[in-house]
């Protein structure tokens, strides 16, 4: 059988439908404790979910700037981009090992507007932002931690001091990694690598041989675009990063919906903000270290909950903020399901 586009499409996009219906029966609520948490939520739904739009945007600029960079952005509009951004997002939201679904569609529904090596790489070059942007954001809220702590906020126990030392690490194993592979592009050496796994040595040999010319291209152009374009790369690492701080209003307005607000005022909001900063941080470090399981079911409701206690918050609220970022989840997977399916002309 041989896929095209068009089958590669409703494959991604029938996939996406299938885990939809898994998730919505899948909650660790009955149907009618779920109604109850949106009923409470209320109109905080709407920031709560809105806010996406403007995280969406923000990485889509991300990715922008690094297709920019490549000299591509007259080939590409940025609502186009904006559009898979989201697209890229649910699926990667709705399929096992994050990044199965969303990347290479995207290369795929890229490659439309300009030559597949430029696209590969201007979506290989924003995962691997993406990725490094979430090992800053855990580093730097290890700082906010101890400078809350120090202020006498925040409790600092061993738990703790041994969840930081675990951050401080594979963060400098990942200042490694990406140093070295901004340098000198890591796609030939992960199909070298993926050649070491049992039963995929041949695999691997086949694919370089076939396309060792476009993949060593791909590679100079993630190695270029570091030494070339470093306002466009550090534009979208800082962008990537300031997603995360805007990501942190979501559990901030769920706080807020608590009567959370350490006290009210300018200085209580900002210490409401810096906590859901670290409920981020520390949740989706969480999710992340168990990243094969479809949207991490369980994993990221275990570390909203973890996270919440740790700052001396009820469980209960921890387990509200999972649900209503459940809630959340699906309903932009179904955005980006209809996305697929939308005509579209840019």
């Amino acid at each position: 059988m041989k896929w095209t586009r068009k089958s590669v499409n409703n494959f991604f996009f029938l996939l996406g439908v299938a885990m939809v219906v898994v998730m919505l029966f899948t909650f660790d609520v009955s149907f009618a404790e779920l109604w109850d948490h949106i009923c409470h939520a209320g109109y905080w739904l709407i920031p709560i979910i809105g806010i996406w739009l403007v995280i969406y945007a923000i990485n889509a600029w991300s990715w922008y700037c690094i297709i920019q960079g490549l000299g591509e952005s007259h080939k590409v509009s940025f609502w186009r981009v904006f559009r898979l951004t989201i697209t890229g997002y649910a699926l990667n939201y709705a399929t096992p090992v994050g990044g199965l679904g969303g990347e290479p569609y995207r290369i795929m529904e890229l490659s439309k507007n300009m030559d597949k090596e430029h696209a590969s790489s201007s979506v290989i070059l924003y995962a691997m932002m993406h990725i490094f942007a979430h090992f800053i954001f855990w580093f730097s809220s290890v700082f906010i931690y101890l400078a809350l702590a120090w202020a006498g906020d925040l409790p600092l126990t061993r738990g703790t001091a041994i969840l930081f030392g675990m951050i401080v690490i594979l963060f400098s194993f990942a200042l490694y990694f990406f140093s070295k592979g901004y340098r000198n592009g890591l796609v030939v050496k992960t199909i070298r690598l993926i050649g070491k796994i049992p039963g995929l040595k041949k695999w691997s040999a086949r694919f370089l041989e076939r396309h060792t010319d476009m993949l060593h291209n791909i590679d100079r152009q993630i190695a270029a675009l570091h030494h070339q374009e470093k306002r466009a790369f550090y534009s979208s690492l800082g962008l990537e990063y300031f997603s995360r701080l805007v990501q942190s209003l979501e559990v901030m307005f769920m706080l807020l919906l608590f009567g959370i607000d350490c006290g009210g005022g300018a200085t209580g909001l900002l210490l409401t903000f810096l906590h859901s900063v670290l409920i981020m941080a520390f949740t989706s470090f969480l999710a992340n270290l168990i990243g094969f399981l479809p949207m991490q079911l369980g994993v990221q409701e275990g570390g909203f909950v973890i996270s919440i206690a740790v700052l001396g918050l009820s469980p209960a609220v921890g387990i509200f903020v999972s649900i209503i970022c459940r809630v959340r989840e699906i309903f932009w997977i179904i955005v980006g399901l209809v996305l697929m399916k939308a005509p579209y002309k840019g």
